[in-house]
């Protein structure tokens, strides 16, 4: 028999078993997570009885949470779990006293006291969501930010243990704030999380990455810094080529896209040397959505260059792959496609026949006829135009699956 829970110890918005029944103005009970959420979504009445609420105070029904538990456990023989006595949800001022906290250990730059203040936030963090809402809304980001940005100005070595901590935390604060982007975004911040790549431990890796990810997407400036650090580039490349996990690889390729994207042409030609083009070409052929749209992304930004050009032509794999690429993968993906081959087109006349044995022009046709993005199609309509005379006397392979190209390394 199934077995039916109490009417009572149903949320009436969820309509499923309270974990942490609470009261409101209205005298109406229901689960935290549930009311929490009716509210933010701008609500101001009680949804059972739509009664105008006094006040958005949520006090704890403790008997009833008494009671569900008892009831979890007589039912325990029907797979019944017994609910887990909620925590108290962290208040403002207690965020604020803690941040202040961490404020005065960077004034000091007392390592002990800051690493203490941001385990307590990483604590509350772990408990619950609305504790980690609660302590972005009170600006945690620019204030660990600004403790970060001081304490590796002063030393990595000695304070390796709370930056380390400061960007765990951080990881769960994005879309940063312009202030924390700034801070994050100085010479010796950055330096200190590309030393944090070089690190032992994977999850240190993964912290610093996604930092630098989101840094480097908002604005192409931090980019352009990060490139500066000597190194760098040969870190992201080796994420790529011995990866460790696919979360770093796929957000190295983001930061790879990000400074490949500015106009230093420096950062695009060490990258192109140490052969990351090849590397890319490589790993697209099987590769899932995500990846592919990256690697083709960064592929076509280094396409812009002519040493990037002279090692796309070198490559064997090079038109086969964006070739079949193109509609295989998402819009995104056959953009980049498209543009490589149309960058890599006007400088190369074989690049064209290359185009036409392994289905370009076929696929271009289909592209324009289903649709595309404005500058993609005029990409597409120029190459059809160059491809055109070519087509006498070239044998199409378009069922091309890659085991007869000889790869480039």
């Amino acid at each position: 028999m199934e077995l039916e829970i109490p009417r009572h110890f149903i949320c009436p918005i969820a309509l499923d078993l309270m974990k942490d029944p609470v009261t409101i103005s209205s005298g109406m009970t229901y689960d935290r997570e549930s009311i929490d959420k009716w509210l933010e979504d701008g609500n101001f009445t009680c949804p059972v009885t739509n009664q105008l609420l006094t006040s958005f105070d949520q006090i704890p029904n403790h008997s009833l949470r008494t009671m569900i538990q008892d009831w979890c456990v007589e039912n325990r023989s029907h797979g019944v779990e017994r609910i887990q006595t909620p925590r108290i949800p962290v208040s403002s001022a207690e965020v604020s006293e803690v941040l202040f906290s961490v404020t005065d250990s960077k004034r000091r730059l007392d390592r002990c006291d800051g690493l203490n203040s941001v385990h307590k936030i990483k604590k509350w963090g772990l408990e619950s969501e609305r504790n980690r809402r609660c302590i972005v809304a009170n600006n945690a980001a620019g204030v660990l930010a600004a403790a970060f940005d001081a304490f590796a100005s002063d030393s990595l070595e000695k304070n390796a243990n709370v930056l380390e901590e400061i960007l765990y935390v951080m990881n769960w604060m994005f879309p940063l704030a312009r202030e924390a982007q700034l801070l994050l975004g100085s010479k010796p911040s950055l330096r200190c999380m590309v030393w944090f790549l070089k690190s032992n431990d994977i999850s240190v890796k993964q912290n610093s990455i996604n930092i630098l990810k989101e840094l480097t997407s908002c604005d192409q400036l931090y980019g352009e810094h990060l490139a500066a650090i000597d190194g760098v580039n040969g870190i992201l490349f080796k994420f790529i080529k011995d990866p460790i996990s696919p979360s770093i690889t796929k957000a190295s390729l983001m930061v790879i896209y990000h400074m490949v994207s500015s106009p230093n042409e420096k950062t695009k030609a060490e990258l192109v040397e140490v052969g990351l083009v090849s590397l890319l070409l490589e790993s697209i052929i099987e590769s899932e959505k995500s990846y592919c749209e990256r690697a083709l992304g960064v592929i076509d930004k280094l396409c812009e260059t002519k040493r990037g050009r002279e090692f796309a032509y070198d490559d064997a794999l090079t038109m086969p792959v964006l070739v079949k690429k193109m509609l295989r993968v998402s819009e995104l993906a056959t953009e980049y496609s498209v543009s490589a081959i149309w960058k890599l087109s006007k400088y190369e006349e074989k690049v064209l026949m290359e185009a036409l044995q392994v289905g370009a022009f076929q696929k271009l046709l289909l592209l324009i006829q289903v649709g595309c993005s404005g500058e993609t199609k005029e990409k597409a309509t120029e190459l059809l135009k160059l491809l055109n005379p070519y087509r006498p006397g070239l044998e199409c392979i378009d069922s091309l699956d890659f085991k007869n190209i000889k790869r480039s390394f």
